[in-house]
């Protein structure tokens, strides 16, 4: 898909914060697809620093789990994970959640995926650090030889970090080929690493929005190096978008009005965005320790209604 003027618009169940809970993230999930929303999305983090002061991050359900809820309170959006950190897993167990909840889903599954980054992390769930790129990239080789073939069929995969004997893994995912990989991650070498080996590029909502442009032509020409097809790539930007006052001085992208906002969308298209979901869980407003979890369900109400698709 190339560059143009519009993207495909999804929305962020609610999913950190007094107001992730389940009721609320079906309300949103069953109203935004009632809207023509593409697709809805979770996030993942596992634990916080005791005593930390990043906030952003709090009361964080299972993002796999609250999938295969709402996967029974939808019947047509795509259902996404932006991201589960690959280091947190075995592959065998992480493909058969995958491909369970692919069936469960009916095939609406985007497995995005990343390295992870917080030490305290790694430490509690026991996974190294170092080298973290070469972990990943076997990691999906494993992946995917778990889900190729047929029901019955054996799988072997062998490699320097996972060496996983013959053995068969059913069910297979429903989708062919298993459901797509968006790879996150903003250095270049993860760029690249989702041009050669993934369905497409999920950004973090940390992105320098004006330069995405860039990342995304990272992630092509890795494509076409490997000799793949950069135009078939899907390019999804988190906007962690903000809804203030109109006319702020020295405005950021998705941050201002809703007219502003949705001008940006845009914006984003033409940088080579493809699809764009929109996340209120990295507002503070909606999402801080005094946000007043009901009001924080108005508000994204009304953004779903803002932001539908053909509003």
């Amino acid at each position: 898909m190339g560059k143009g003027d519009a993207v495909e618009i999804g929305f962020a169940v609610p999913g950190s914060g007094a107001w992730a809970t389940p009721r609320n993230q079906v309300a949103v999930a069953r109203r935004a697809e009632e809207l023509g929303y593409r697709s809805l999305w979770t996030l993942q983090r596992v634990l916080n620093p005791a005593g930390s002061r990043d906030l952003t991050y709090r009361n964080v359900p299972d993002p796999l789990i609250t999938l295969a809820y709402l996967a029974a309170h939808t019947t047509r959006a795509r259902l996404g994970v932006a991201v589960v950190n690959l280091p947190f897993y075995a592959p065998p167990i992480l493909a058969k959640q995958a491909a369970t909840l692919d069936h469960v889903s009916g095939g609406r599954l985007d497995l995005g995926l990343g390295i992870g980054w917080m030490p305290e992390e790694f430490a509690a769930v026991g996974a190294p650090m170092e080298r973290r790129g070469a972990r990943a990239e076997e990691f999906i080789g494993a992946l995917r030889a778990l889900w190729a073939g047929g029901p019955g069929d054996a799988a072997r995969f062998r490699g320097e970090f996972y060496d996983i004997p013959p053995v068969t893994m059913d069910p297979r995912p429903l989708q062919p080929s298993g459901p797509p990989i968006l790879l996150g991650g903003g250095a270049e070498p993860a760029l690249r690493r989702a041009g050669r080996m993934a369905e497409g590029w999920v950004s973090s909502s940390r992105a320098d929005l004006a330069a995405i442009g860039r990342s995304i032509d990272i992630v092509r020409e890795a494509a076409e190096g490997a000799g793949r097809d950069a135009s078939a790539l899907r390019f999804v930007c988190r906007g962690a978008v903000r809804i203030r006052p109109a006319g702020r001085e020295g405005r950021r992208p998705l941050t201002g009005s809703y007219e502003e906002i949705r001008g940006d969308f845009g914006a984003l298209a033409r940088q080579g965005v493809t699809e764009l979901f929109v996340d209120l869980n990295f507002d503070p407003e909606i999402t801080g320790p005094d946000a007043d979890p009901e009001a924080s369900l108005e508000r994204a109400q009304e953004a779903l209604e803002a932001f539908a698709p053909g509003a």
